[in-house]
C-alpha cells in the first residue's frame, strides 16, 4: 500500500464523434436523488463526503457567534450585499490571491456551480465533464437541458490529452466541468502542468472551465498543485466551499469569477435569493479573522485525522480481503476508490452482500460514466466521519461479503 493518487483504470478514448459520445454517456436511474436520509443505526455507513465533527471548530464558532450578536445594532441580523460581506470576501480574496471584486459568496459549492452554469451555458448547450462524474453536477445541468460529453479521468485527474484530441476533432463545448483536486469519485489530482494546459485549451477554443474544488484544503500527503492557472484565467470559474472544512450546515462557499463574468453572475444572484445569510457570513468571518493562522491550524488537525483513517481502512481491506481489491491511499480528500480485481466478483451483488453484513458504501456504478472507464468495478468508501475501529470492522464485513461469492 502506498500514499498516492488512486487510479481509475481507463482505456484510450474510443474513436467516437462528439455526437456519439454525447449519446453514449449514461447515468444510473435515480442518480440525482440527494435527499438527506436518516442513518441506519445498525450499519457502518461509508457513503458521503462528511467531515468528522471532532475537527469542526464548534467551540470557536460558538464564541464567534456570541461576539457577533453582542455588536451594537445587531448588523448580522440585517440585510447584506449580494456579493457577500466585505470582510469575508477580503479574507477569501487574500487566500485565493485575486482582487476582491472577483469573489462572490454563495450558499455552498453547488450554488456557485448552478449560478455559473446559468450564465455560461445556453439552454441545450454542450458541456464536457469528468468520466466518471460527480452526479449532482448533472442534476444542476438539467436546469439548462444541457448535453454532456465525457472526458476520461485517471490517477492524474482529467485526461487533458484526450480532451485536446476531442477538441482537435471538432468538439466545441460551452464549458468543461472537473474536480481538479482529489477527484470525486476517482481521487486523482490534476498536476500543475496539466492545469496550465487545460487553461490554454479553454482560452484557445473559447470554453469556460468550471473547476469544482471542495476537497482542495484536505491534502494530507504530497505537494499541493498550483491553483494560480485557474485564478488568473478569464476562462475559469473556480468554485470552493467551507462545507468540508468548517461544516456543511453553514451552507457557505464562494466562487472566483473572471472579471467579465462577475457582474453577470452577481446580477443573476440578486434575482435569486439576494444574498447568503448575513448572520452566518458574519460568524464565519469572525472566526476566520479572530486569530492569525486559525484556519490552517484547524485544517492541520483535520488532515492528520483523515490521513490516519485513510491508511487504516486501506490496510484493513488488504488484510481482510487479500487479493480482492487494488487499493491506493490518495494524497487527500475523504474517499478511497478501490478496484475489484477479481473478474468473477459481481460488484452489484457484492454491494448487496455487504449491506447484508452491515456495511454500506457508494457503488462505482452510481457515478455516471461513458466509454473508457471501469467505474462499475470500483467502490467509493468514505472515511471522513467514521472512527478507525469502525473502519476496520467495515473492512472485516466487506471481507465476509467477498467470501460469500466464492462460497
Amino acid at each position: 500500500m502506498t500514499l498516492t493518487a488512486s487510479p481509475t483504470t481507463a482505456s484510450p478514448t474510443p474513436a467516437h464523434t462528439p455526437t456519439e459520445l454525447v449519446a453514449a454517456f449514461t447515468a444510473p436511474q435515480g442518480f440525482g436523488d440527494t435527499t438527506l436520509r436518516d442513518r441506519n443505526p445498525h450499519a457502518i455507513e461509508l457513503l458521503g463526503g462528511i467531515p468528522d465533527p471532532s475537527v469542526l471548530p464548534a467551540t470557536e464558532l460558538a464564541e464567534a457567534t456570541a461576539r457577533v450578536l453582542a455588536r451594537p445594532g445587531q448588523p448580522a441580523l440585517q440585510y447584506s450585499r449580494t456579493a457577500g460581506l466585505p470582510v469575508l470576501r477580503e479574507w477569501i480574496a487574500e487566500r485565493e490571491r485575486v482582487p476582491v471584486e472577483r469573489v462572490l459568496v454563495t450558499n455552498g459549492g453547488f450554488h456557485g456551480l448552478a449560478l455559473a452554469l446559468q450564465v455560461v451555458v445556453e439552454r441545450g448547450g454542450l458541456v464536457a465533464v469528468d468520466n466518471p462524474v460527480f452526479p449532482l453536477f448533472l442534476r444542476g445541468l438539467e436546469l439548462s437541458a444541457g448535453r454532456v460529453v465525457p472526458v476520461p479521468v485517471g490517477a492524474r485527474g482529467l485526461d487533458v490529452e484526450a480532451l485536446a484530441r476531442l477538441l482537435d476533432e471538432g468538439l466545441r463545448p460551452a464549458a468543461l466541468y472537473t474536480v481538479p483536486d482529489f477527484h470525486n469519485p476517482s481521487q486523482g489530482t490534476l498536476p500543475s502542468e496539466q492545469r496550465h494546459e487545460l487553461v490554454r485549451l479553454a482560452e484557445r477554443y473559447g470554453f469556460v472551465v468550471l473547476a469544482d474544488n471542495p476537497y482542495r484544503e484536505l491534502r494530507f500527503h504530497g505537494e499541493p498543485q498550483d491553483v494560480e492557472p485557474f485564478n488568473r484565467s478569464s476562462h475559469v470559474v473556480h468554485v470552493n466551499t467551507f462545507t468540508k472544512t468548517l461544516g456543511p450546515g453553514l451552507r457557505l462557499g464562494w466562487v472566483v469569477l473572471p472579471e467579465h463574468l462577475a457582474a453577470d453572475v452577481q446580477a443573476l444572484r440578486s434575482r435569486h435569493d439576494s444574498h447568503s445569510s448575513t448572520f452566518v457570513q458574519a460568524v464565519v468571518a469572525e472566526v476566520l479573522t479572530s486569530r492569525e493562522g486559525f484556519f490552517d491550524d484547524t485544517l492541520d488537525t483535520a488532515r492528520a485525522l483523515y490521513r490516519r483513517r485513510a491508511v487504516a481502512l486501506a490496510e484493513a481491506l488488504e488484510r481482510e480481503a487479500p487479493g480482492a481489491f487494488e487499493v491506493e491511499v490518495p494524497e487527500g480528500g475523504l474517499f478511497l476508490w478501490p478496484r475489484v480485481v477479481d473478474d468473477t466478483i459481481d460488484t452489484e451483488l457484492l454491494a448487496e452482500h455487504a449491506a447484508d453484513e452491515g456495511v454500506l458504501y457508494q457503488r462505482g456504478s452510481y457515478f455516471p460514466s461513458g466509454p473508457g472507464t471501469d467505474a462499475a468495478r470500483h467502490l467509493r468508501l468514505s472515511f471522513g466521519d467514521t472512527s478507525e475501529d469502525a473502519l476496520v470492522e467495515a473492512a472485516r464485513r466487506l471481507g465476509r461479503a467477498v467470501r460469500r461469492q466464492g462460497a
